[in-house]
């Protein structure tokens, strides 16, 4: 049976944060799992979608 990766479960804590403790010049946008460990992903925030965008 195949399963999807993409399905979230009650215990999954998704979370999304502007990170501007970077040593580069600009602030960085992340999205993390932090109920799993090395779940996350990072985008420089001029880059990242705005809300209305994902809708």
């Amino acid at each position: 049976m195949a399963t999807n990766p993409h399905a979230m479960t009650e215990n999954d804590t998704i979370v999304g944060s502007i990170d501007s403790s970077d040593s580069s010049n600009s602030d960085e946008y992340v999205i993390a799992d932090i109920s799993a460990d090395g779940a996350w992903l990072s985008m420089q925030a001029e880059a990242a979608p705005t809300l209305t965008a994902w809708r």
